[in-house]
């Protein structure tokens, strides 16, 4: 059975066109090195520069010891969604601590920040709300936009005036609600968005504010707590454990009214079973941790500093980043590919992204630096650039 009569026949088919454009992907096993910033990838030893782990708490032992030691007191998993029966004490405590260290009314935690940015969304608006996203948000905040059924329009690229021309279009008409989508810290360009801004729009067009703190949390604001931090106005503030705190899952700042709303209405929270207690006891070290680590901060600014620098003076096209993500905007598919092989031929893991990842002309090489990697590391980094620019 061949052609229009195999059912999945669509499959050979795009993948066959994924691979004629460069932009199929593959999976790749490594075992992290949990004493350096290395990874091992078939045998060989690499410096990993395409991980989240920002603060390097992944591996802290004070992390990885309280998650032992949950998971010793109360299990492997918490066995039910927590509507049911898995919300457990410590579920609870760390919503308590994360709104007291981050200063919202309340805090309710998800499973994923994929899962909690396309369920949010999609139980915050209907048919009838309209949604005004950035060009650059994550793929997840766009499937929870549509997953809501309401209108989803795209403002350029933290274009403001092109936002504040959308919502004033949308006073003349009858929606129910307007939500303005923005990530404070975006995740392919590693640019910022002028978030007192989107607060100012938000406020006088009476819109509703979604801010993505995910790759901030840790890393900016003050004591790390991110650029949602201290700010008001913000309806749904979304924070991540997969990337400064390293471990897993994510976390909303919101009114004790919007909790109780999420904890009613939100899919995404109310039919999947609830963190495992290894997971909680790592989240809640890694909260103790993380806003004592300036000095990992202030290493982590001075590796930004030196690879922007350092990459821009060579002539390499690295956006308007200003931020530990650094994309080395090739273009290609191709030239990303070859970059991206020629690293690691030079002990470096770095990752190749390419659309539909991002726009088609832009692929690149997303590097994402740590307070974990050394002045050597960053030394090897920028030479394999070099030698790669005057091959």
């Amino acid at each position: 059975m061949s052609g229009v009569n195999d059912k999945y026949h669509f499959l050979k088919e795009e993948l066959a066109q994924r691979k004629e454009k460069n932009q199929f992907r593959r999976l790749h096993a490594v075992v992290p090195d949990l004493n350096s910033s290395s990874v091992q990838k078939n045998g060989k030893k690499l410096i990993n520069f395409c991980s989240n782990d920002y603060l390097g708490l992944a591996s802290h032992p004070k992390v990885t010891e309280k998650a032992k030691e949950f998971a010793g007191k109360y299990g492997a998993g918490s066995t039910a969604s927590r509507l049911v029966s898995g919300n457990f004490a410590i579920h609870e405590n760390l919503e308590e601590k994360l709104a007291e260290a981050f200063g919202y009314e309340a805090a309710i935690i998800f499973n994923t920040g994929f899962q909690a940015n396309s369920t949010i969304l999609a139980t915050l608006a209907n048919r009838n709300s309209l949604m005004l996203a950035d060009k650059k948000v994550h793929n997840s905040l766009i499937n929870g936009a549509i997953l809501s059924r309401a209108k989803l329009k795209r403002f350029h690229h933290n274009d403001y005036a092109h936002l504040e021309n959308l919502l004033k279009t949308a006073q003349s008409k009858s929606y129910n609600r307007i939500w303005i989508i923005t990530e404070t810290l975006f995740s392919m360009d590693g640019n910022l968005s002028d978030l007192d801004r989107l607060i100012q729009l938000s406020t006088k067009y009476n819109a509703l504010l979604f801010s993505d703190d995910a790759h901030a949390v840790g890393v900016f604001g003050e004591k790390g707590l991110g650029f949602n931090f201290g700010k008001n106005n913000i309806a749904i503030s979304m924070g991540t454990f997969g990337k400064a705190f390293g471990a897993f899952g994510a976390f909303v700042g919101c009114s004790a009214e919007m909790k109780d709303y999420l904890i009613n209405f939100c899919p995404g929270f109310i039919y999947s079973t609830a963190l495992p207690p290894a997971i909680i006891g790592a989240l809640d070290a890694a909260l103790e941790i993380l806003p004592n680590m300036d000095k990992e901060r202030v290493i982590l600014k001075q590796n930004i500093e030196k690879v922007l620098d350092s990459l821009r003076k060579s002539g390499f096209e690295t956006g308007t980043s200003n931020s530990q993500i650094i994309p080395v905007i090739l273009g290609s598919e191709e030239e990303a590919i070859s970059l991206a092989s020629w690293l690691e031929d030079c002990g470096i893991l770095a990752a190749a992204i390419r659309p539909p990842t991002v726009e088609s002309g832009t692929s690149r090489i997303r590097l994402t630096l740590t307070a974990k990697h050394t002045s050597e590391d960053i030394n090897i980094l920028l030479r394999a650039f070099m030698n790669w620019k005057n091959r």
